[in-house]
């Protein structure tokens, strides 16, 4: 028996504000967070106003999340009770501009923990992700507590953050929550410079008839979720007791395992004519520091984690209602 996290709807007083929402994890999140509260309980912002056309659902705005005055007034005007924070420069992206990545991810993260401090918010939610771990990390059933030691500029500003998160709690008692998350995949929005995205690529490269150019080699194995799955953790988190959360820098998570090769083959499966092309570059080397598989038993302790979908039932997914979608990304 599965157990289903119960849906609690926020106060019809305040609202939700999600930043970033126009990425691949905020476009999903948004639009499960006004199913569960209602499209008039949250706010879409994010700093391109091109990504309006995505929320036709609930209310968006044009936020500079570095802008502390502009978020302030948002939060008190708007009667944010709840900030699911997820603006942020990814790994890949991140190693090209590496000083507007530190300033984005970090200062951002500062700015919002002071105002939930000052405006007393009620929740913050905050992703990190397993780049945190690096060389020195156990590459196996990485544990909760494994040293860290990111060799990127997206996880040293996610190890970093998570500090940062922890002493917010300790020393404020902002209730800021957060998850380590693996490589995300889904179908609703393009990829979005992370070094796991070409997992989300290669669905379109099949569907489309082209060959896929995997940029890692064929045997880097990754940890990896299929959005849904990301969705859910994230809401039951969120939804958790406070007394439950034990772990206040971030919670490892996971689903499933798997390389470029093995997609390729469950992919080639429902596109038999499929072709493959191995041509690694620079994304190599920050997947082969990361972890291959992550143990995240504490977050099924603390708060029932638990997965629903695995290689073969993501893929069956992603195949069936990625064609209707194509042309709205």
């Amino acid at each position: 028996m599965t157990f289903e996290t119960p849906q609690i709807k926020i106060n019809p007083m305040n609202k939700i504000l999600v930043t970033g929402a126009a990425g691949q994890l905020g476009t999903e999140l948004t639009q499960k967070l006004c199913e569960i509260h209602g499209p008039e309980a949250v706010i879409a912002s994010d700093i391109n106003q091109n990504s309006s056309e995505k929320f036709s659902f609930c209310q968006f705005m044009m936020l500079d999340v570095l802008d502390k005055d502009s978020l302030r007034k948002v939060i008190a005007n708007e009667n944010i009770s709840q900030v699911y924070h997820l603006a942020a420069i990814l790994s890949a992206t991140a190693e090209q501009k590496p000083l507007l990545a530190w300033k984005l991810n970090i200062d951002s993260l500062l700015i919002l923990l002071e105002l939930a401090k000052e405006l007393k918010l009620e929740k913050v939610f905050w992703p990190s992700s397993i780049a945190v771990f690096g060389k020195e990390s156990p590459k196996e059933n990485t544990p909760q507590d494994a040293v860290q030691t990111a060799g990127t500029v997206y996880g040293i500003s996610k190890m970093a953050g998570e500090r940062w998160c922890e002493y917010y709690y300790s020393h404020h008692k902002v209730d800021v929550r957060s998850l380590r998350f693996p490589g995300l995949i889904g179908y609703k929005a393009r990829p979005g410079g992370g070094t796991t995205d070409y997992a989300v690529d290669i669905f379109h490269k099949a569907l489309t008839g082209q060959v896929f150019r995997s940029y890692l080699e064929k045997d880097t194995r990754l940890p990896m979720m299929y959005m849904p799955d990301a969705i859910k953790a994230t809401l039951d988190l969120m939804q958790a007791p406070k007394e439950n959360i034990t772990v206040r820098s971030s919670y490892n998570l996971t689903a499933m395992s798997f390389t470029p090769e093995e997609i390729f083959l469950e992919l080639k499966k429902h596109f038999p004519d499929f072709k493959i092309d191995y041509t690694p570059d620079y994304r190599q080397e920050i997947a082969s520091n990361w972890p291959k598989s992550i143990d995240d038993q504490q977050a099924r302790n603390d708060w029932n984690w638990h997965q629903e979908y695995d290689l073969h039932t993501m893929t069956t997914d992603i195949i069936k209602n990625l064609p209707s979608w194509i042309d709205k990304i």
